[in-house]
């Protein structure tokens, strides 16, 4: 790539970087509803053009602001190859993974449960959006079950725990909307979130020595 087209294809990606920022800060404090692209394009500082030429439509806008929250950045990785996931997977004992596999979880949590929140109410507008909502719940299970599928297999897991339980946990117990519930609307921390959400599942997916401290 030759210098001029390197630098025009930085300057797209940050284009694109800002329309993001300035979408996702306007679908969470307005909706995704009363959210217009021209509304997206002033606070981006770019023509209302640029965005239809990038995105196409706010549909493809939301959808794209999703991936890139979830991945926290927009290189195409996924999560079950993100360095927080590869780490908790990596460790020895069935402790050691649950505590690193829920500090990482709750810090994605920590950005992008609003947007997802947001995708939630979208989708009972838009019946596309409802296809992504339902798609992204499945992947967020089948990153949840293969966490419980590698947990279980390491010493010091219950024994007596299937692999679709112990998903189903660590999935209802680090969903967006209970991280919500917990942070958004009681106040708690994300790190007191965290504490909460290791000790409740250390109890079912953990043998009976007590939880590190």
């Amino acid at each position: 790539m030759s210098a001029v087209n390197s630098k025009q294809a930085e300057k797209a990606r940050q284009t694109r970087r800002k329309v993001l920022l300035a979408a996702g800060e306007l679908f969470v404090e307005r909706g995704y509803g009363a959210t217009t692209l021209q509304e997206v394009a002033d606070r981006a500082g770019v023509a209302v053009q640029t965005i239809y030429f990038t995105f196409r439509n706010k549909r493809t806008l939301l959808k794209e602001l999703v991936d890139v929250t979830v991945a926290g950045d927009d290189e195409p990785i996924p999560t079950m190859q993100r360095p927080w996931f590869t780490a908790a997977i990596a460790a020895p004992t069935a402790d050691a993974h649950l505590r690193a596999h829920i500090d990482g979880a709750v810090a994605v949590s920590d950005r992008t449960s609003p947007i997802f929140e947001v995708l939630r109410v979208a989708a009972a507008l838009e019946p596309e959006l409802d296809e992504l909502w339902r798609e992204g719940g499945a992947q967020r299970f089948a990153v949840q079950e293969a966490a419980a599928q590698a947990l279980l297999g390491k010493p010091g897991a219950r024994p007596d725990v299937t692999t679709r339980d112990a998903a189903d946990m660590l999935y209802a117990a680090l969903s967006p909307e209970l991280h919500l519930l917990f942070v958004r609307d009681r106040g708690w921390s994300a790190g007191r979130f965290a504490a909460w959400a290791y000790t409740s599942l250390h109890a079912h997916l953990i043998e009976s020595a007590a939880p590190a401290t």
